[in-house]
C-alpha cells in the first residue's frame, strides 16, 4: 500500500516536470504538439487517478492550462492548429473527470465537473477570439458531455452490478434456508412418526408382550441414533464451507442418504405398522448424489404420510431407471381424500410443498392426489445427466 502510494506521488512529480519541460523546451512548436505532449504526460497520472482522482483532476488541470498558456499564438500557427491544441491539451482532464463521475459521489462528482467546466471556459475566453472563441467553446463543452455521460454509464453499470450481487446473495441464502428447512422437515417429520408409533404400541404391550414391546424400544432407539446422526451432518454443514469434512468431534460423517437406503426405510416403516412393497425396474446405476438424495427424501416423506394419514397397512414403492429419467411412484389403499389435506397432511404442512421445491429444484415433474380406485398417489420424475456427466458427479 506505501509502495503504491509512493508511485502515486512520484506520477504526480513527473507529470509536472514533463509539462515543464513541455512548455519551456519547445516554445516554438505547434499548438498540435503541445496538446499531444500534454495528453501523452497526462498517462504518468495513472496511479494518482486511482488513489486519488480529484487531486489528479487538479493536476491535469493545472498542467493542461499551463500548455496551453504556453502555445505559440494563432498567428504564428493558424487557427485550426490553435484550437487542435487546446482541444488536445484538455482531453487528458476530461478523461480524468470521467472517472472522477464513474467512482465519486454525486456530490465530488458535481463540484468536478463545475471547476473543469470553469477553468475551461476561463482559459477559452482569454486565449480565443472571434471564430475561434466559438469553436473552441464548443469542443470543450462536447468533450466534457462526452466524458460526464461516460462516467455515468460506467457509474451505472458498476451500480447494477452491485445491485446483481446483492440480489445474487440473497437469493442464495433463501436457497440454502429452503434447503435446510426440506432437509430437517423431511428428515426429522418421518423419524418423528416413526418414534410416536412406536412409543404407542410399546405402552400397550409393555405389561402383556414385554418381548414386543422391548423390539418398539430398540427401533425407537435405531430411529433416533439415525435422526442425530443427520441432525449433525447437516449441522456441521452449516458450520463449515466443506459440507464433506469431518465432524469437528473428528469423527467421520455417515454420507447423505440415496436409493440405496431404501430398503432400510422400508423396513423402518414396516415396523411401525406400515408394510412397504418396493420394486425395481430398469438398470440400476449409481446417480448423482443430489438426484439420490431428492428421491429418497421424496419416498421418505410420501410413506410419512401414508404412516400418519393414510389408515392402511401397506402400500408400494416403484423405482424406476430409465435411460433419460429416474422415476419414483408411491401408492397406497388408504383414505386418499379422507386425510385432512394435500399429500394427507394438513392444510398448512410443508410436506408436498418440499417434493415440488425438490423436484423443481431438478427440473423435474411431481404430481400428487387420490386414485380413482382409492389410496393416494405420489409420482416424480426426476432428469438424469447424460452416463459420463453422470458418472463423475457419483464419483464426486
Amino acid at each position: 500500500m506505501t509502495g503504491t502510494k509512493a508511485t502515486a506521488r512520484a506520477g504526480g512529480v513527473l507529470y509536472l516536470l514533463a509539462v515543464g519541460l513541455l512548455v519551456g523546451g519547445a516554445p516554438r512548436a505547434s499548438g498540435t504538439v503541445h496538446g499531444v505532449g500534454a495528453l501523452l504526460a497526462a498517462c504518468l497520472l495513472v496511479g494518482m487517478v486511482r488513489r486519488s482522482p480529484l487531486l489528479a483532476l487538479a493536476l491535469a488541470l493545472f498542467g493542461s492550462t499551463a500548455v496551453v498558456v504556453g502555445m505559440p499564438s494563432s498567428a504564428d500557427t493558424g487557427l485550426a492548429v490553435s484550437y487542435q491544441g487546446q482541444f488536445l491539451a484538455y482531453v487528458a482532464a476530461d478523461l480524468v473527470l470521467g472517472f472522477v463521475v464513474a467512482t465519486r459521489t454525486r456530490r465530488a462528482s458535481v463540484v468536478a465537473a463545475s471547476a473543469s467546466l470553469l477553468v475551461q471556459l476561463l482559459v477559452v475566453g482569454c486565449f480565443a477570439h472571434g471564430d475561434n472563441l466559438t469553436v473552441n467553446l464548443v469542443i470543450a463543452l462536447l468533450a466534457m458531455a462526452a466524458a460526464g455521460t461516460v462516467g455515468l454509464l460506467g457509474r451505472e453499470r458498476r451500480e447494477h452490478a452491485v445491485a446483481l450481487r446483492s440480489q445474487e446473495v440473497a437469493e442464495a441464502v433463501v436457497a440454502e434456508r429452503l434447503r435446510i428447512a426440506r432437509e430437517l422437515h423431511d428428515m426429522v417429520a418421518h423419524s418423528i412418526g416413526i418414534i410416536a408409533i412406536q412409543a404407542g404400541a410399546a405402552s400397550q404391550v409393555i405389561v402383556t408382550r414385554p418381548a414386543d414391546a422391548a423390539e418398539a424400544l430398540r427401533a425407537i432407539e435405531a430411529t433416533s441414533r439415525e435422526t442425530l446422526s443427520g441432525l449433525r451432518r447437516t449441522l456441521v454443514a452449516l458450520r463449515q464451507a466443506d459440507p464433506d469434512a469431518a465432524d469437528p468431534r473428528g469423527t467421520a460423517l455417515a454420507p447423505s442418504p440415496g436409493l440405496e437406503d431404501i430398503d432400510r426405510l422400508a423396513a423402518a416403516t414396516g415396523d411401525a405398522g406400515v408394510r412397504v412393497d418396493v420394486r425395481r425396474s430398469g438398470q440400476e446405476r449409481a446417480l448423482p448424489a443430489e438426484i439420490g438424495l431428492s428421491a429418497f427424501r421424496i419416498v421418505q416423506e410420501a410413506l410419512t404420510n401414508v404412516v400418519r394419514h393414510a389408515g392402511t397397512g401397506r402400500c408400494r414403492v416403484l423405482i424406476g431407471y430409465g435411460d433419460e429419467e429416474l422415476s419414483v411412484e408411491i401408492v397406497d389403499d388408504g383414505r386418499g381424500t379422507a386425510g385432512s389435506g394435500p399429500a394427507h397432511g394438513p392444510a398448512h404442512g410443508f410436506g408436498l410443498v418440499g417434493m415440488r421445491e425438490r423436484v423443481a429444484l431438478l427440473s423435474g415433474d411431481l404430481s400428487a392426489g387420490p386414485r380413482p380406485e382409492g389410496g393416494f398417489r405420489v409420482a416424480a420424475r426426476l432428469p438424469l445427466p447424460a452416463p459420463a456427466a453422470a458418472t463423475a458427479a457419483a464419483a464426486r
